[in-house]
């Protein structure tokens, strides 16, 4: 959380007014990171800063594995969640995707995620959430959180892939998981359903390499090489991490299967069942053809995904 100039006057400016009006404001935010900066940007979140404010704010390690999330809980009847980090960069240089729920029920989901990291201030010990659909206007919807149900949510998106007829579509800075790998890799050799994507190039390069090199997940290697390589996946040459560099990835994190989305801050990565995250499951036509068609907006604005040598000899 950091913002600078206009934005943060005007969110500073909001949060001050809440408290005036007795609104009880609370903040967590991720602290430390183990994680390579140029796949997880350490964090930028200035606690000088957000004493200033009136809030109660609390600081949760972020490793081995990171508080992730971005949402608020509106007092006990809405969401706002998504990708973007609060972040000058996160809101005019990356592509992001949000969405607002009114609902009591995902409302209640939420506050209680945010009570388990509140309270308890461990990663490994929240997202233990059992997702169960709202009726919300004329949607179906239902929150996901890891660690806790982190492995079941990717088999859910893998699941949902595999069983399109029509249409997947796919924004990830980076795909590891094995499960969703493994079914568009499978789907990619059939041939059959429409399936595009976007993912950021720097970041999916590095992973080729950490796999290469650490030998710890090289069978993916083949599974993310086909995908990106058979399937049309475009790629942003997003500028790799610096401390001063424009912080500009591909950052949307939105799959669509069909007439279900799942949107939120998770990768479909296996990293990210075990950070701090949170998926809508979204099961309404009009909303999957809209993230679609935002998918494919940004898709069509880079170039070609490329793999790299080293995983294109395990495909050759």
């Amino acid at each position: 959380m950091r913002l600078p100039g206009a934005p943060g006057d005007i969110v500073g400016g909001e949060l001050r007014a809440a408290a005036e009006r007795g609104v009880k404001i609370r903040l967590i935010y991720n602290t430390d990171t183990s994680r390579p900066p140029e796949l997880h940007p350490p964090p930028e979140t200035r606690p000088d800063i957000l004493a200033e404010l009136p809030l109660d704010a609390r600081a949760i390690p972020g490793m081995p594995d990171l508080m992730h999330h971005k949402y608020v809980v509106r007092d006990s009847n809405a969401v706002w969640t998504g990708s973007a980090n609060w972040t000058g960069d996160s809101w005019t240089r990356q592509e992001n995707a949000l969405a607002v729920v009114p609902s009591e029920q995902i409302a209640a989901a939420y506050r209680e995620d945010f009570d388990q990291l509140w309270n308890g201030g461990d990663v490994s010990r929240s997202g233990d959430i059992e997702p169960r659909w709202a009726e919300v206007g004329t949607s179906r919807v239902r929150a996901w959180f890891t660690p806790g149900r982190g492995v079941a949510l990717s088999q859910r998106i893998a699941e949902a892939i595999g069983e399109a007829t029509t249409r997947v579509r796919i924004a990830s800075p980076v795909i590891t998981s094995g499960p969703i790998l493994g079914t568009l890799a499978e789907l990619a050799a059939e041939g059959e359903t429409d399936i595009a994507g976007i993912v950021d190039e720097p970041q999916s390069d590095r992973v080729f390499q950490q796999w290469h090199d650490d030998g710890h997940s090289p069978w993916k290697i083949p599974l993310l090489a086909t995908t990106l390589s058979a399937l049309p996946f475009s790629g942003k040459k997003s500028t790799p991490w610096q401390p001063d560099t424009t912080h500009d990835f591909m950052h949307a994190k939105v799959t669509v299967a069909d007439d279900i989305a799942f949107l939120g801050s998770f990768n479909l990565s296996r990293s990210g069942e075990r950070n701090a995250e949170n998926v809508l499951e979204i099961d309404d036509a009009e909303i999957a053809a809209t993230l679609a068609a935002f998918i494919d907006e940004i898709r069509a604005r880079y170039p070609r995904a490329t793999v790299p040598e080293l995983a294109m000899a395990t495909i050759s």
